[in-house]
C-alpha cells in the first residue's frame, strides 16, 4: 500500500495521472503489454506517470474507483477522473489520448501560478488521504476477523476433539484390558484368535485417532495461513480423468460408478490444478460416502459462458435440507446426521475458500427427487 500512496503524495498537477489496475489472467496480461506498449511509444512527446496495481492487493481502491472489470485505466489527473476498461482498452485509450492532454493544458492555464496549484493539490490529496485511512480500516478489520476466527477455531477444535477422541479411546481401553485380563487369568487358556481380533480393533481404533489428530493439524494450517492461489493453464479432462482412476478402490468397496458428462473440446481453466484438484476430490469423496450401494455418481463438466466452466457432483445420497444449503459452506459445520461420523466438517469450507480465491462460486443444489448437485465455476483460460 505504501508505494501507491508515496506515488498520490508527489501528485503533480502539470502531469497526466494514471492508474491501471490489472490481474494475473493470461488475456488481460495480453491486453496489459498492449496499454504499457502504446504508452511506451508516446513517453518521449508526453509527460505522464502510470501506476499500474494489482487488483488483489487494493481491494478498497478497487470499490473506491466502483470498477467492474478489469483491466481498468483510471485517469487521476486532471480532473474530472475517468475510467476506461474493457477488452478494447488500448482503442479506448488511443480515442481519448488527444482530449486529455487538452485537458491537461486547459488545467496548466488555469492554475498558472504556484498558489493555485497548491489550492488543487490541497483539494486532492484529502480525498487519496481518506482512501489510506479506509484502506488501513479494511486491512486492519481483516486481521481482526482472521485473529477472531483462529480463536474460534481452536474454541471448536478442543471442543470436538474431547468428545470424537472419546469413543475410539474407550474402544481400544476395552480391547487392551481385555487381554490384559485374560493374560492374567491363568486359568484360562490363550485364545489366539481372540488375542487377533482384540489386537486389531485396537489398532483400528488407533488408526482413526491418528487420523483424527492429523485432520485437527491439516484444518489448523490451513485456517491459520492464507489461501496461497498459483494460477496457471489447467485442462479439466486430463485432472478428472486422474481423479477417477485413484477413486477405483472407494468405488468398488460400495460398488458405485461414475458416470463422467465432460466433452473433450472443453477449454482449459486458469486455476490452482494442486487446489482445484483437492475441491474435485473433496465433493466425489462426499457423494461416495453419503451414496447408498449400486448407484452412479454423475460428474459433469459444461463451458457455461465465454468466461466460465460449471464443475458439477450429483449424488443420490439424503440431500442436503434448504434451510442448511448455505450453513454447509461454514467452517466446522456438521448436519445432525454427520455428527457421527469421522471429520471435523471442514471440507466443504476449504473448497469455498478456494473456489473464492479463484473468482468463482460454489453452491448446491437438490438433484432431483433424491440427492445433490454440488456445483462450482472457474474462470476460462484466456
Amino acid at each position: 500500500m505504501s508505494e501507491f500512496f508515496s506515488y498520490t503524495s508527489n501528485l503533480n498537477p502539470d502531469i497526466l495521472q494514471l492508474l491501471l489496475f490489472v490481474d494475473n489472467r493470461h488475456g488481460s496480461q495480453k491486453n496489459i503489454e498492449q496499454i504499457k506498449e502504446y504508452l511506451n511509444g508516446l513517453s518521449q512527446d508526453y509527460n505522464f506517470h502510470l501506476q499500474v496495481l494489482e487488483i488483489s492487493e487494493y481491494p478498497h481502491l478497487v470499490e473506491h474507483f466502483k470498477l467492474v472489470v478489469t483491466p481498468a485505466l483510471v485517469k487521476v489527473n486532471p480532473p474530472p477522473q475517468q475510467t476506461l476498461a474493457g477488452t478494447n482498452l488500448t482503442a479506448k485509450l488511443k480515442k481519448y489520448w488527444y482530449k486529455w492532454q487538452t485537458s491537461l493544458r486547459e488545467n496548466r492555464d488555469v492554475f498558472h501560478d504556484s498558489s493555485e496549484q497548491d489550492s488543487l493539490l490541497q483539494t486532492c490529496l484529502p480525498s487519496f488521504e481518506l482512501i489510506r485511512l479506509r484502506d488501513e480500516i479494511f486491512h486492519l478489520k481483516q486481521e481482526v476477523d482472521n485473529l477472531k476466527q483462529q480463536v474460534q477455531f481452536k474454541d471448536q477444535m478442543l471442543a470436538m476433539l474431547a468428545h470424537d477422541l472419546r469413543s475410539p479411546l474407550t474402544a481400544a481401553s476395552i480391547a487392551v484390558e481385555t487381554i490384559e485380563l485374560v493374560q492374567n487369568k491363568k486359568e484360562i487358556k490363550p485364545n489366539h484368535s481372540l488375542y487377533q481380533k482384540l489386537f486389531q480393533q485396537a489398532k483400528n481404533q488407533f488408526l482413526i485417532m491418528n487420523k483424527m489428530i492429523n485432520d485437527l493439524l491439516a484444518a489448523s494450517k490451513d485456517i491459520c495461513s492464507q489461501l496461497t492461489v498459483a494460477p496457471v493453464r489447467v485442462n479439466l479432462v486430463n485432472i478428472t480423468e486422474e481423479i477417477v482412476n485413484n477413486l477405483q478402490n472407494k468405488l468398488s468397496e460400495k460398488r458405485q460408478y461414475i458416470i463422467k458428462e465432460i466433452p473433450q473440446d472443453l477449454p482449459p481453466v486458469y486455476a490452482d490444478p494442486k487446489l482445484i484438484r483437492q475441491v474435485i476430490i473433496n465433493l466425489l469423496e462426499n457423494a461416495i460416502k453419503y451414496s447408498p450401494e449400486n448407484v452412479p455418481i454423475t460428474l459433469s463438466i459444461i463451458h457455461k459462458t465465454t468466461q466460465k466452466v460449471q464443475v458439477s457432483v450429483m449424488d443420490l445420497g439424503p440431500g442436503i435440507p434448504t434451510a442448511k444449503k448455505q450453513k454447509i459452506f461454514e467452517g466446522h459445520f456438521r448436519l445432525k446426521r454427520d455428527r457421527n461420523e469421522e471429520g471435523y466438517g471442514i471440507g466443504l469450507s476449504l473448497c469455498r475458500q478456494i473456489i473464492n480465491a479463484h473468482y468463482g462460486q460454489i453452491w448446491v443444489d437438490n438433484n432431483g427427487n433424491q440427492g445433490s448437485c454440488f456445483r462450482f465455476t472457474l474462470p476460462v483460460y484466456r
